[in-house]
């Protein structure tokens, strides 16, 4: 129990991390939603940028599809920008930290 207890207090280890020494896409993610979830936003954009746009695509597809249900036209999402966006906040995220990693020896998620 103690082990379980000590790894929801600060997440779980990163096997593609310990096993590269390489940064994953998600990488941070878990203490992102930790910091975001407690108001440090600035920390929650350090450690994966993600976890904040998917808060807002969240707040907004809702806030969208209440304003659907009020008017005569039902909402029927059109997700590919959104999800183009994901895609492109991992990709340059993942490429960012392990050039930084790398190529200055700056840990960006320390």
């Amino acid at each position: 129990m103690i082990l379980i207890e000590k790894m929801a207090r600060q997440g779980f280890p990163c096997l593609f991390h310990r096993l590269t020494g390489l940064y994953c896409p998600g990488c941070g993610g878990t203490r992102a939603i930790n910091y975001l979830l407690h108001g440090q936003i600035v920390k929650s954009i350090q450690y994966h940028p993600l976890v904040l746009y998917m808060a807002f695509v969240i707040v907004l597809e809702s806030v969208r599809y209440l304003w659907s249900l009020k008017s005569e036209n039902p909402h029927y999402g059109n997700y590919e920008a959104e999800v183009y966006g994901g895609i492109g906040i991992i990709i340059i995220n993942w490429a960012a930290k392990n050039w930084a990693l790398l190529c200055m020896g700056i840990d960006l998620l320390p």
